[in-house]
């Protein structure tokens, strides 16, 4: 019965070594979507995020297919993904999260989202957490042995035991919108909100403009903290509003306030002084405005001359963005901002989604 917790996973640079592992470990896909939990019993649904809040009622179209395509008592692991044409879309999925019952019907029938499963915790009668991993995929497997690798709404993730063949996934699937790799211990048991995954992301790094900068929460006028940078990348001679970053301590917060004080600009002399006041989202995201997301946060920033490059690490794009917060990594004084454009960021590769939905375990 709900709340379960999910089984976690550990960052690690490059795709582990079995052989390092006791009974070797299980490679899968990324799927860049919402972690969910499955429970059926009978006629009764209910989908569950990572943090245990309930996902059901935005996503009409997945209880259908859960009621018609899994069996009549059971608990999956997996994901919740939206495809728009041959790749996964995490913000159209963002969307499906709305308060309005007759948005989530027109949205569940306009961009209807998947559930891809990778885990069977319970089937019938039987628990099956304490069971290691290599036998529950094995159940997994026999019990969705019936779905069609590409046709309808579940599926059943792609697996291997051949890190080579992780290595080129973690190559080519990032073109299909999934964000990296999986190894998990073939002879671990699932533990709740443990981390005995592992996850192989993408890194890279870009050369940003700094923008402009939030307060932090525990910000004082008389210690001012730094709680985000803003940052730009030029699209043309436009400055585009790429993300944040926004991991420091505390003393770090403080010197950036008064590093980047010489900077400082009103509004009407900074690129973005067209959305000054906005009260409404713009395709854009630019700073200072709404969206259904952040309705009453203050999203009031410090507009700073974009005069100052910094080099950030981020894992990969969503759109025009940077798909997670960036990270800093050092200040760039021998880079002219003008310079710093869409243009340096490394594309992947297309890859149809298809192609890894499609092919049987």
């Amino acid at each position: 019965m709900p709340p379960v917790r999910p089984m976690l996973a550990k960052s690690v640079k490059g795709v582990p070594d079995p052989a390092r592992h006791d009974g070797g470990l299980l490679f899968e896909p990324k799927w860049d979507g919402f972690r969910c939990l499955v429970f059926r019993d009978g006629d009764e649904v209910e989908l569950a995020s990572r943090n245990t809040k309930p996902l059901t009622r935005y996503f009409p179209e997945v209880v259908a297919a859960v009621l018609e395509q899994l069996p009549e008592r059971c608990v999956l692991d997996g994901e919740l993904f939206v495809a728009i044409g041959p790749r996964l879309e995490f913000e159209v999925l963002q969307e499906r999260i709305h308060p309005a019952e007759s948005r989530i019907t027109m949205l569940s029938g306009k961009t209807p989202a998947s559930y891809v499963a990778f885990d069977l915790l319970a089937i019938g009668d039987e628990s099956l957490v304490d069971r290691p991993l290599a036998e529950r995929r094995a159940r997994l497997e026999a019990e969705l042995a019936h779905l069609d690798g590409v046709a309808g709404s579940i599926h059943l993730t792609r697996t291997t035991t051949d890190p080579v063949e992780a290595e080129q996934w973690f190559e080519q699937f990032e073109g299909a919108g999934l964000d990296g790799v999986m190894a998990k211990p073939l002879s671990s048991a699932y533990v709740e909100n443990g981390r005995t995954m592992f996850k192989v992301k993408h890194a890279r790094t870009a050369d940003v403009v700094v923008a402009g900068y939030r307060l932090h929460k525990n910000s004082t006028p008389e210690r001012p903290l730094l709680g985000s940078l803003l940052l730009g990348l030029h699209d043309g001679d436009r400055l585009q509003h790429v993300g944040v970053a926004a991991s420091f301590t505390e003393a770090r917060r403080a010197e950036l306030v008064e590093e980047l004080a010489p900077l400082e600009c009103s509004i009407e002399d900074h690129p973005w002084s067209a959305w000054a006041g906005d009260a409404i989202a713009n395709p854009d995201r630019v700073p200072g405005t709404q969206s259904r997301w952040s309705v009453g946060k203050d999203l009031s920033f410090t507009p700073l001359r974009p005069e100052r490059v910094l080099e950030v690490g981020y894992e990969h794009m969503e759109g025009s963005r940077f798909r997670h917060t960036a990270q800093f990594k050092r200040w760039r004084p021998d880079r002219d901002p003008g310079s710093c454009g869409y243009e340096q960021l490394e594309e992947p590769v297309g890859y149809d989604l298809t192609r890894v939905l499609g092919t049987r375990p």
